[in-house]
């Protein structure tokens, strides 16, 4: 008992000791932090920076000599041990705010030297505020500069590559592009890659040229979708990026070794090994239709044909098959074959698979502007049959899916204004005629300015195959009108492969500055030509134009200018008069639909009056020349003087243009003359006015084929209504 005792009492005082020991080294650490905490009062740095944390927005620069007093030890402790994570984050969110402006800023982020780590929660907030607008952009250039050298000292990157899409959006900027697709280049997964990427990329290629940095991320994402990026890349290409990180790069090595830690390797001698593509050199002659071959190799490896059992396009045989397999289609590896099989563009057109198409719009741009755009004459060198050959097909195959290529058409835009008017000039119409509803913005340049300089400085049968062209054009953006347009006709989508919209309104203006445009060209043509041929081609088109909205469901009308009308009136040849009839016909047809659904809907799709004005002028000038014999010009822009007139020595000239006496209908009334009087000896055209042999006249032509005339008669006339 007295031991227990004497144990319970040693147990006790030890006890004792080690409280009070506690006691007393809590108090130290006690003493000892609030001695930290007054000397980090004290610390110039942490007043710095807590100046720089608590700046108010507009706080004057000029002047300031607390600003630099605090910035000054700020450059001083970076450049001696570094800034730690903390201090980063204040300083990278003083300078990217612009709490004070952006003078400070490039001094700010020049002595932004981490001591260890950087942390992402800051480099993502400043990447935010770049969507400001408000920093210059030497300041981003800077600030991006500054992301790739420290890119390896970011504690983490998962946040980063969450605004991957944020960060992709400044690739369109000039200044900033070769150092976002550097940053892209170090954030870029496979997830990553989506075919609007790939787009925007080709498409600032196609505008900035083949740029190491351009090149070198779709070399990238060529690795992660190839299926996506047909892009062939050099053998031979230059280092990957420009070393972007001369400002910090000695400063952080020697921070970096006072610190006792590991150097980060250089981000520029990362990805400046040369490119090890085995992507062979292109082809002298890209107008050849490369082969159908499979993408994989013959001896795929068991795990990848077992994942995606993938059935190459060159196997298949019938369209059987294509349908037995359409989902697990692999394309050939060289896109330009697709042109050549008919079961590849049948997978095209049932699968809109938008990679593929993306791909071979790549080749097909790449082989036009290489052959027809790059070369010094223009093409002109090529073999003929050759080049004729490779544009057939590609006619054959936009006219079997039923739609243009976007490659094609920009090259198109290009080419007009080299073109010679003459060099393949069926091909490149045909090709033309397939382009896709242009904004009204920008048709004027892309369009009408080169076609306008070749018509007019073309030849009579370059002038018929442009208007041709032109209505086929017109044709086909009608058509799609009416076949794809919504329900509420407010948003269209221009073409199922492509991302441009356009309103209703919008592919009105559209219409009708096309329409407007082939009125001037047609009638200074008329005037330069005086040929029945070039007419026949322009009433074509005017055939389509006057049932735009019975035939076609868009409300627009547009009258052809007096240089057409009259002149197809007072053509010598009958065909091109019965077709100016049935053109009107189909007019008054229109504009009365369009008038009483107007009335009965009451949509908001109002008739230009300026329209109806011009419509009653041509149809009382023709009802009153053709029927009442008495040609005149009320209210119109054409005025004739009585004295010229006269002049001319025709007798009783207002009647010279009836049925009877027009030029193109004296053959036909002769005629009817011989057969209804065939004893007279003298010939009286006028006593086919007489009421029963007028009658039998006008039976007699409608007998002749003039459908166009026979409809415009009996819908304008009383008698015959």
């Amino acid at each position: 008992m007295a031991t227990l005792l004497n144990l319970s009492d040693s147990d006790s005082s030890v006890r004792n000791d080690q409280s009070l020991s506690n006691r007393t080294s809590n108090r130290s650490l006690r003493v000892a932090e609030k001695e930290r905490k007054k000397n980090e009062a004290e610390d110039p740095f942490v007043l710095a920076l807590k100046y720089f944390s608590e700046v108010e927005v507009g706080t004057p620069v000029i002047g300031n000599d607390e600003l630099e007093k605090n910035l000054v030890q700020v450059e001083k402790v970076a450049l001696n041990r570094g800034l730690s994570p903390e201090a980063l984050s204040v300083m990278l969110e003083f300078a990217m705010s612009l709490r004070m402006g952006s003078s400070p800023c490039a001094r700010v982020l020049k002595c932004l030297l981490p001591a260890s780590v950087v942390p992402q929660e800051a480099v993502v907030r400043a990447v935010v505020w770049l969507s400001v607008g408000k920093i210059p952009i030497s300041t981003q250039v800077l600030f991006i500069k500054w992301v790739l050298t420290v890119f390896d000292m970011i504690d983490a990157k998962d946040r980063l590559r969450a605004i991957y899409g944020f960060i992709f959006s400044f690739v369109t900027d000039e200044n900033l592009c070769p150092f976002i697709c550097h940053l892209l280049y170090l954030l870029t997964r496979k997830e990553s890659v989506r075919v609007f990427r790939v787009r925007k990329l080709l498409e600032l290629q196609s505008k900035l040229g083949r740029q190491p940095y351009l090149l070198h991320l779709l070399s990238l994402y060529k690795v992660f979708c190839p299926e996506l990026v047909t892009l062939s890349i050099p053998s031979r290409m230059r280092s990957g990026f420009k070393n972007h990180i001369s400002p910090w790069k000695s400063a952080l090595m020697g921070v970096q070794k006072r610190n006792n830690l590991q150097v980060p390797s250089s981000i520029s001698t990362a990805f400046a090994a040369k490119d090890k593509s085995t992507s062979r050199k292109r082809k002298l002659n890209h107008l050849e239709l490369p082969a159908m071959s499979a993408v994989t190799n013959k001896e795929p490896q068991m795990e990848q044909t077992s994942r995606r059992k993938l059935v190459p396009l060159v196997q298949i045989q019938s369209f059987s098959q294509l349908l037995e397999n359409m989902h697990r289609i692999e394309l050939p590896s060289q896109m330009g074959s697709l042109l050549g099989s008919s079961l590849a563009l049948q997978y095209l057109d049932c699968v809109q698979d938008e990679s593929a198409l993306l791909r071979l719009n790549f080749w097909l741009g790449y082989a036009l502007h290489e052959e027809f755009l790059f070369c010094s004459d223009g093409g002109a060198n090529q073999n003929a049959g050759e080049a004729l050959q490779f544009l057939n097909r590609l006619l054959c195959a936009q006219h079997f899916l039923q739609e243009g290529f976007p490659s094609s058409d920009a090259f198109l835009y290009k080419f007009l204004n080299v073109w010679d008017g003459s060099l393949l000039c069926p091909q490149i119409l045909n090709l033309l005629s397939n382009i896709p509803v242009i904004p009204s913005s920008q048709i004027k340049t892309l369009l009408f300015e080169p076609l306008m300089q070749l018509f007019f400085t073309s030849s009579l049968f370059f002038k018929c195959g442009l208007i041709e062209c032109l209505n086929h054009m017109l044709l086909k953006w009608l058509t799609w009108h009416s076949v794809y347009a919504l329900e509420d006709d407010l948003d269209i989508s221009l073409n199922s492969h492509t991302s441009i919209n356009i309103t209703l309104s919008g592919f009105k203006d559209s219409v009708m500055d096309l329409v407007h445009f082939v009125g001037r060209l047609a009638s200074v043509g008329l005037q330069l030509e005086g040929c029945s041929l070039l007419l026949n081609f322009i009433l074509d088109f005017y055939e389509t134009v006057c049932d735009t909205f019975l035939k076609f469901g868009l409300p627009l009308m547009v009258m052809p200018p007096p240089g057409v009308f009259y002149t197809a009136f007072f053509a010598t040849d009958p065909v091109s008069v019965d077709r100016l009839a049935y053109i009107m016909h189909r007019y008054k047809v229109n504009l009365t639909s369009a008038k009483s659904q107007e009335k009965v809907t009451k949509q908001a799709f109002h008739i230009n009056r300026q329209t109806f004005r011009d419509f009653n002028h041509y149809l009382v000038f023709m009802v009153n020349a053709l029927w009442n014999s008495n040609m005149c010009y009320t209210e119109t822009n054409l005025q004739l003087s009585e004295e010229l007139l006269e002049k001319s020595g025709v007798p009783q000239y207002s009647t010279r243009f009836d049925l009877i006496h027009h030029p193109a209908f004296m053959s036909y009334a002769v005629d009817f003359h011989q057969k209804c009087w065939p004893g007279r000896k003298d010939m009286d055209l006028n006593s086919i006015k007489q009421s029963k042999p007028w009658s039998w006249y006008l039976e007699y032509l409608f007998t002749q084929g003039f459908d166009g005339l026979k409809d415009f008669i009996q819908n304008n006339i009383g008698r015959w209504a």
